[in-house]
């Protein structure tokens, strides 16, 4: 399983307070704005590529912390494409005050209040939630 397939997202967080971030919500779990990087596309263009496709947030009312980005990388198997090594690339935008979104491919959305209380889930947002209070900090 040598092949590798980058994908990349945002976690979108508030300005004004109360500060909130966002995540999107599946049937059965969290989840951020992501998706995979297409050809010819660098990494935070597909980011905010993906997010405004998955929230209908445009990119232009997004504004990047330029010195952050986390990765992640974990083993996938699916169905139609096999196994594969997926690196998803989260960075952190921030826009004014919680936005409405316009639901595309997920079952719903929610604004949580920052910072969090308690796991949200362990294996990718926790980790992202703990480097995003760190890099906070050091502002």
């Amino acid at each position: 399983m040598n092949t590798i397939v980058e994908a990349a997202g945002l976690l979108l967080m508030t300005r004004s307070a109360p500060r909130q971030f966002l995540l999107m919500l599946h049937h059965d779990r969290l989840d951020l704005p992501k998706g995979h990087v297409e050809a010819g596309e660098g990494i935070l263009q597909a980011a905010l590529r993906e997010t405004e496709e998955e929230t209908g947030i445009s990119q232009h009312l997004i504004d990047i912390a330029p010195d952050f980005r986390f990765e992640i990388e974990y083993d996938v198997s699916h169905s139609k494409r096999g196994r594969y090594r997926k690196r998803v690339s989260y960075f952190l935008g921030f826009v004014e005050s919680a936005l409405e979104v316009q639901l595309t491919e997920h079952a719903g959305y929610r604004w949580f209040d920052w910072p969090v209380q308690g796991s949200l889930q362990v294996q990718t947002i926790d980790p992202l939630l703990c480097a995003v209070a760190d890099h906070l900090a050091t502002e």
